[in-house]
């Protein structure tokens, strides 16, 4: 019998791959798409990660639990988000889901 050959993995972290802002706002303009809060919160993550948490952190004006991560209480609140959002220095704008911005 021959056993199969195994796949090595290695970690990734998305982070690593924002170097931009660029790169970083179409990061989350497809979460934001997905219209899934835990997902943007944890897109916000990636890229506060990516450019400092701490520092983001500190401008974001939040308290860090014992774990090392913002605290949240679950899932972010609006509030808590754009907080976020401005310290990572967006802004969120708001665009039709329709063709033409019509009904």
């Amino acid at each position: 019998m021959r056993l199969k050959r195994r796949t090595k993995t290695y970690p990734w972290d998305p982070a690593d791959g924002l170097d931009t802002d660029e790169e970083r706002i179409a990061y989350l303009d497809a979460a934001l798409e997905a219209d899934d809060p835990l997902l943007v919160a944890a897109v916000l993550d990636d890229i506060a990660r990516s450019k400092g948490m701490e520092d983001v952190v500190a401008e974001a004006g939040l308290v860090i639990r014992g774990s090392g991560e913002p605290s949240t209480n679950g899932t972010p609140e609006l509030e808590t988000l754009l907080k976020v959002v401005r310290a990572l220095g967006f802004r969120l704008r708001a665009a039709s889901t329709t063709a033409a911005g019509g009904p």
